[in-house]
């Protein structure tokens, strides 16, 4: 059993690492720091004890990484294979790599090809090997029929080093060259059975040994044999009379030449193994794009066998001559065909290539001008099959536009819809409707069947809506118990009846869960578009308003909105929002509400097992010494008493400029509570969510300065969350909000991961510490395993990053045994603990967050 040596800083790629190669018998030794790592190698039995080392190259330049570099190009360690895995390639690294024998990169992409890399990699002659293979002396065959002609020459050159054999006839020396070929065959011209030249053509023409160099050698200075000898394919003509001197000369100056060709050979070896232990394929082209090599992940990628002839023939005939629609990709027009020509370096270009059997494969490539002494050669081209990354985006694409528990449209998707159908309409004479549904009594329904029967009975009301709304209508649930259809190609005069049609189904709707039916109604507001309709904004807002007047009406109502009757009570509601909004801010009615965030490595088994919402407390009152966290959340207190949820005023906030009071009130707020806590000896962190209004660093930064003046604060304690939505609709504020909060010590976590397309890209740029994987995957984990990989993929790429993970919405016990199977660090959710108003001082240990969920 080979043993292998593995050095990688992050936990979850050594685990995927080790798990691979234990699969296949590979015993695996792993550190976790390059320190450590250095000091194994250091170990004067390093080199027996693994048969080789896969080192991660870190993202950053390390010293002792470096260092560690630096020991594996020593001699005494040439033996040891080495597989370097790293996120990127840079020219520093890949000039390492092809400088040191028997070391191969594979990209982190392609990591579950490590075992078939190492064994590749393991089959790889010894560097040292082929160094000692052409230090050796020279083999050399000297035939002549003459027994003192040999003997005096294989004395002669025995005393200079050279291994030397003797035949005493061409028939004899084929045997012994057949048998074990030889580096230099020396021959006599005049033998009996077949002249020199005759064995000379002979050995040039046998594949076992055509590498051999043949010198003829006469007593006679003819010119016919010397012509014969040089025809024959001989390099030299020798002569027996000639100085020792000069026919030692003669020798040695073959015998640098086969050196020179071994070294070349040896060279050629060493590179073809790392070719052939990268995953991607790579193949090589020459300026008319004709194939001059290709690999063995080439060929299996494009279906090619070892038995298929693939060089000399065009890439582009081959498998890059359609576009993936089958529409042909003519050759003049093909990118790929003239970067070939000119020399163009194209990097992580994505177009398909086309399978043996005729199937499109996704790929991805870079082509690499290949330029020798200044003049273009052609082009070196490697690529990889992004057939699963291709399903994944259009999984995690269908997710960001989907809501997970009903399937419909959701929110951010319906709003892009509906400012397309605004920007439709002003080329049209046609009139669109949005109707905005709201089910009455859905939370007391909720609070008496429980979350899950709330979440059966949206799912059910979603399917009949679904089999009623036309083709070329769209619905989708914006959130909670509200759901909106956008509906083409209406009249004021059929819009009502539509509105009713769909009230009666909410109306005719029983939903049953155990011995008790629910009755279900729903109060509907009718927005119209046309031409003049102004904005998608606009739409909502005259939905929302009429849905307030339909609930207002008694519930299970509908009502058209009309601008002549409604526009003053629509501005009455801002109006009265914006002061209560602002009486709020300045008499303290806002509150703030915990709940619990646990480290998954505190959650035992019998922890796992507790009842929903109570494995805080069972974990707390087990293991008083606990690390827990809080995420606190933002909620306004109405003239009531009632709770009011942040979905409800912060839209209004945000239309009237009210947000950066909001997040100034809450940060304040925060870093009293946390002083005060801190100085009665309960070490806290909390974490303060910014909105993407207060992104600006020329606001929040003062106001933070001001308050560490004030209160008796270590900067370290406070993190700041912002919203992945946010981050990208404002990458450069953020970056910079970032940048300038970490130099007073601050941390950063990034909101609601995943949400957004290109949340991969983003998170490279971030420096955030923190990473809180968006709820909607995590709440579809048990029923769905594109949500499971989903999480699993944000969860490893989080870390190798060196980012933390926060799974937001835990609601059960199958979702947490998920999550702790997918690694993540740390969970919050009902299942763990409800959202409260209380926050016993002794029930703190180190962490908690603030936000406006």
């Amino acid at each position: 059993m080979h043993s292998v040596l593995v050095i990688e800083l992050s936990a979850t790629l050594q685990h995927a690492v080790s798990r691979l190669l234990k699969a296949h018998g590979y015993a695996v030794s792993v550190v976790r720091t390059y320190e450590d790592g250095l000091q194994r190698l250091r170990d004067t039995n390093a080199v027996c004890q693994y048969a080789a080392v896969i080192f991660g190259h870190p993202l950053d330049p390390h010293r002792h990484a470096n260092e560690i570099q630096l020991l594996l190009r020593r001699p005494d360690y040439h033996k040891l294979p080495v597989l370097v895995l790293a996120h990127d390639t840079d020219a520093d690294m890949l000039g390492w790599i092809t400088r040191r024998a028997r070391t191969a990169l594979l990209l982190w992409d392609d990591y579950t090809d490590v075992a078939g890399c190492l064994s590749k990699l393991l089959a790889v002659p010894p560097a040292h090997d082929q160094a000692e293979v052409g230090a050796q002396n020279i083999r050399i065959l000297f035939v002549d029929d003459s027994r003192t002609v040999r003997a005096a020459f294989r004395r002669l050159l025995n005393q200079h080093g050279y291994d030397v054999e003797t035949a005493t006839s061409a028939a004899e020396a084929m045997v012994k060259a057949k048998k074990h070929p030889f580096d230099i065959a020396i021959v006599d011209y005049f033998m009996p059975g077949g002249n020199g030249d005759v064995l000379c053509r002979q050995l040039r023409e046998h594949p076992l040994t055509a590498g051999t160099t043949v010198a003829l050698i006469t007593g006679t200075y003819l010119e016919a044999v010397i012509r014969d000898s040089l025809d024959a394919g001989a390099v030299e003509c020798m002569f027996k009379n000639e100085a020792n001197a000069l026919f030692l000369a003669r020798v040695d100056a073959m015998s640098r030449s086969v050196r020179a060709r071994k070294k070349m050979a040896a060279e050629h070896l060493r590179l073809a193994g790392i070719l052939s232990s990268v995953g991607d394929g790579v193949y090589g082209v020459n300026r008319a794009g004709l194939i001059t090599f290709v690999n063995p992940a080439a060929r299996n990628i494009l279906g090619f066998t070892e038995e298929d002839c693939l060089i000399g023939r065009s890439a582009h005939k081959l498998y890059h001559h359609a576009h993936e629609d089958k529409t042909p990709n003519p050759p003049e027009s093909c990118l790929l065909q003239q970067a070939y020509s000119v020399g163009n370096e194209l990097r992580a270009w994505s177009t398909v290539f086309w399978h043996k059997s005729g199937m499109p494969i996704p790929v991805e490539c870079t082509v690499y001008p290949l330029r020798i002494e200044g003049r273009l050669e052609g082009s070196v081209v490697a690529f990889r099959d992004i057939t699963e990354r291709r399903i994944l985006e259009r999984e995690l694409l269908w997710q960001a536009n989907h809501d997970p528990l009903t399937n419909l449209c959701n929110r951010g998707n319906f709003e892009k819809l509906l400012e397309n159908e605004v920007s439709r309409l002003k080329r049209s004479t046609e009139m669109s409707a949005l109707l905005y549904l709201d089910l009455d009594r859905f939370k007391h329904i909720n609070d008496i069947a429980g979350h899950a029967a709330g979440d059966r009975l949206l799912m059910e009301i979603s399917r009949h809506l679904q089999s009623r709304i036309r083709d070329s209508d769209v619905l989708a649930r914006l959130g909670g118990d509200e759901f909106a259809i956008l509906m083409h190609n209406v009249s004021k005069d059929n819009v009502r009846s539509m509105a009713e049609h769909f009230r009666e189904i909410l109306e005719q709707h029983t939903f049953a869960h155990g011995e008790r039916n629910f009755k279900i109604n729903g109060s509907i507001g009718v927005a119209l578009m046309d031409r003049s309709t102004s904005s998608p904004e606009e739409v909502l807002a005259h939905a929302d308003i009429a849905c307030y007047i339909a609930k207002g009406k008694g519930r299970n109502q509908t009502h058209l909105y009309c601008a002549e009757f409604d526009e003053k009570l629509a501005m009455n509601l801002e109006l009265g929002w914006s002061a209560r909004l602002q009486d709020a801010l300045r008499d303290d009615n806002f509150i703030l509400h915990y709940q619990p965030i646990l480290a998954v490595a505190d959650i035992n088994a019998a922890g796992a097992a507790a009842t929903s919402g109570d494995l805080w407390k069972q974990i707390t009152r087990a293991s008083p010494q606990t690390s827990l966290q809080y995420e606190v959340l933002l909620r306004l207190v109405n003239p009531r008493g009632e709770i009011v949820y942040p979905g409800v005023f912060l839209p209004t906030a945000e239309r009237f400029g009210l947000m950066d009071q909001i997040d100034t009130w809450v940060l304040t707020h925060a870093v009293e509570k946390l002083s005060r806590l801190n100085q009665q000896g309960q070490a806290t962190t909390l974490s303060i969510n910014i909105s993407g209004h207060s992104l600006d660093a020329n606001h929040i930064v003062p106001v933070l300065r001001l308050l560490l003046k004030k209160y008796p604060l270590e900067a370290g304690t406070l993190i700041f969350e912002i919203t992945e939505a946010s981050a990208i609709a404002n990458i450069e504020a953020a970056k910079k909000l970032i940048y300038e909060l970490r130099e007073f010590g601050c941390r950063f976590a990034l909101d609601d991961f995943g949400s957004g397309f290109s949340s991969f890209f983003h998170l490279k740029y971030l420096p955030v510490d923190f990473v809180k994987i968006d709820g909607q995957f995590v709440q579809g984990m048990g029923t769905n395993p594109a949500d499971r990989a989903i999480v699993a993929s944000i969860n490893d790429i989080a870390h190798s990053f060196g980012k933390r993970t926060i799974a937001e919405s835990v609601e059960n016990a199958d979702v947490l045994r998920l999550l702790q199977e997918s690694g993540v660090d740390f969970v919050q959710g009902y299942h763990i603990s409800r959202p409260s108003s209380d926050l016993p001082a002794s029930d703190l240990r180190r962490t908690g967050a603030v936000g406006h969920a």
